[in-house]
């Protein structure tokens, strides 16, 4: 029997794609795990693998095709045994049985604005964020849930080399959190969970009904509508650009986190000569390449997230996730680093930052800056995180406020170093100083868990030497 190939979603805030390359032909035979197109998401371009064995009967949407429905029809795939022409020929009659469901008739706009969607949960996390989109599977008889396997449990889907590696490692499936389309299972996932990362957690408890009698809480006012907003403009004065997938889910998640998040902020100044003089030397004595370059070279930026890693491992209660049922309480510090990119933020983590040297801290960054800049980062790589460093210091901004990265419960907001006049044992004498504006969400830390989180950074930026021993 032929089988759709359909649209998948690949992130939970997915709601379009655009296939951006079919690695496949019509004809071309296809077994389970091939990878056979490039998915472009909102953030990234990702492989999609087959989950079905057999022929590549037609080719429903194009290469190139943008804003592609998640759960449409894409291809259709063919058994062994079966007209792949005949299928193929009925694939536009498959396309319209399977097209993904038309979105709700625009309601009138005196009725609210929807709240927008909830941001992804993290990585390895079993605690998901309400109103998320899920993941469809990529069958379409399977109606965007797995089907239930022999013995009432739930069908696990895993590529044929996860499933060889778990039973060779006794891994069991079921408790590990894909990372592939749709969730699925994909051989990086067992060489973690061997080690104890990205299990699923037991359920978290669900959270408490309101109080009876509670009164509800005040409606919001509905935001200005399209037409009332062009409506203050006048025609030909200026040029409408559409949003695009990066755009709008930057849009959605940091008005989530403004709207839902209690925020506090605290501000300090950190003398930076140390640094400077330290990162000087540590540059002139970088090892060369065979091409003659130097292995590694530095920044600023590279000692704040060690700084900021090592200072969340001193302060343990501040390296912390909130949820409705429970706090996750990290073991590592996983620095999310904003880049700025020409079409949106995306902020990509630097795992584990706790343990990496300052050399290995600034060649990772400079892989996931120029991957996420090419849209090739994996969601592994951007999603998640303990903590985040936001630099605008480059710009010559001298302080900020940065906005939280849901799950996360604080974000650094580093400006620039500058020359400053300050008094040392009565003296005005110069110093370089640069100011940082810590961000907490006040559900998770309090103001003087905070404070010692930011205070805890500033001895360790102050002193760089307390970062390598």
């Amino acid at each position: 029997m032929a089988t759709n190939i359909l649209m998948p979603a690949l992130s939970p805030t997915m709601e379009k794609g655009n296939l951006a390359r079919w690695l496949k032909k019509e004809g071309d035979a296809i077994k389970s795990g091939d990878v056979i197109a490039e998915i472009e998401t909102d953030k990234a371009t990702m492989e999609y693998e087959a989950t079905d064995e057999g022929t590549l009967a037609k080719i429903v949407v194009p290469e190139g095709t943008q804003d592609v429905a998640v759960n449409a029809v894409i291809g259709i795939i063919t058994a062994e045994g079966e007209d792949a022409k005949a299928a193929g020929a009925a694939a536009p009659k498959a396309a319209e049985r399977s097209e993904a469901p038309k979105a709700p008739e625009k309601k009138a706009e005196t009725e609210p604005h929807p709240a927008p969607s909830a941001p992804p949960s993290p990585r390895g996390g079993g605690i998901s964020a309400p109103a998320a989109v899920s993941n469809p599977s990529p069958r379409s008889g399977e109606g965007g849930a797995a089907k239930a396997a022999p013995g009432g449990g739930a069908r696990i889907f895993a590529s044929p080399l996860a499933k060889r590696l778990a039973r060779e490692a006794g891994v069991d499936l079921a408790a590990v959190q894909g990372s592939g389309p749709h969730g699925r299972v994909i051989a990086r996932d067992i060489d973690e969970a061997k080690s104890g990362k990205g299990l699923k957690p037991a359920a978290a408890a669900p959270a408490s009904a309101p109080a009876a009698g509670s009164a509800p809480a005040p409606a919001m006012s509905p935001a200005m509508s399209d037409k009332q907003i062009l409506g203050l403009y006048e025609d030909g004065s200026y040029e409408t650009v559409p949003h695009d997938g990066m755009r709008r889910t930057i849009a959605q998640r940091l008005t989530a986190a403004t709207q839902s998040m209690p925020t506090f902020y605290l501000t300090i100044d950190c003398d930076i000569g140390k640094l400077t003089a330290a990162r000087e030397e540590i540059n002139a004595a970088a090892g060369k390449d065979k091409d003659g370059k130097p292995l590694y070279k530095l920044s600023v930026n590279d000692f704040v997230i060690k700084a900021m890693a090592l200072a969340l491992q001193r302060i343990p209660e501040a390296n912390v996730s909130w949820t409705e049922g429970a706090m996750l309480k990290h073991r590592h510090s996983d620095i999310g680093v904003a880049v700025a990119l020409p079409f949106g933020l995306i902020t990509p983590i630097i795992r584990q930052a706790e343990t990496k040297s300052l050399s290995a801290i600034s060649n990772e960054m400079k892989d996931l800056a120029a991957r996420a800049k090419a849209k090739k980062l994996k969601p592994n790589e951007y999603q998640g995180g303990s903590s985040s460093v936001s630099n605008l210091g480059m710009y010559g901004i001298k302080d900020f406020t940065a906005v939280i990265n849901p799950p996360q419960s604080s974000i650094l907001a580093v400006g620039a170093g500058e020359e400053r006049a300050v008094v040392r044992n009565g003296q005005i004498v110069p110093a370089t100083i640069m100011s940082v504006t810590l961000s907490c969400d006040h559900r998770a830390i309090d103001g003087a868990l905070g404070a010692e989180l930011i205070t805890a950074f500033k001895k360790l930026i102050e002193n760089p030497i307390m970062m390598v021993v």
